[in-house]
């Protein structure tokens, strides 16, 4: 019997029109850290950012019967975290939402340093990843950019399941040791989070 962390995103989403919630939970913990980074780097606060995810992933259940996926599942849950995040700063420009907003407030503002040490860091990993062999390049990219798992790129590029693990392991471990001297970067832990997991 297939495992359900075994099954492609549309294939769980399926299951999600049905009612699984197991399926739904696998989905979650499939998706939720990458969704938190991106929620994260455009809200600077971690506490609204993990309610922004919640919010999509509710959204997503509360609509499990009506989803229809027109590209891949990552698409559709970016797209969702996205709306939420622009409604929560849309939101927060109204007041403050929390009461470290409040006393962050006199401060000096270094959201733009971080997103400075931010597009710095993720111009060194595009800067690595293309340096990649074309075809691990190519593994590594519809794994992290475009979320597909192992065995969608597997039979997207018409190779093994193994050869696909060895270019993403050669990938990895090529990111690993050329970014291990960054480790002072305060945003290097959830950018590697998002990159690794």
């Amino acid at each position: 019997m297939t495992s359900l962390k075994e099954l492609t995103d549309e294939e769980l989403v399926l299951l999600i029109a049905e009612d699984n919630n197991k399926a739904f939970k696998v989905l979650y913990d499939r998706y939720w850290k990458k969704m938190l980074v991106k929620a994260f780097f455009q809200l600077k606060c971690h506490v609204l950012a993990e309610e922004v995810v919640q919010e999509a992933f509710i959204n997503l259940w509360k609509r499990r019967h009506t989803v229809q996926l027109k590209y891949t599942f990552h698409t559709y849950i970016a797209s969702v975290v996205r709306y939420e995040v622009m409604s929560a700063i849309a939101r927060r420009g109204k007041q403050p939402l929390f009461i470290e907003d409040i006393k962050l407030a006199p401060i000096a503002d270094n959201s733009t340093a971080h997103w400075l040490a931010f597009e710095e860091l993720r111009e060194r990993v595009e800067s690595h990843v293309s340096s990649l062999p074309e075809k691990c390049q190519l593994v590594f990219r519809m794994s992290r950019e475009q979320g597909l798992s192992d065995r969608q790129i597997s039979e997207c590029l018409e190779i093994s399941h193994k050869t696909v693990e060895a270019h993403m392991c050669k990938a990895l471990k090529t990111l690993r040791l050329n970014l291990s001297h960054l480790s002072t970067i305060a945003l290097l832990p959830a950018f590697i989070s998002f990159l690794f997991f």
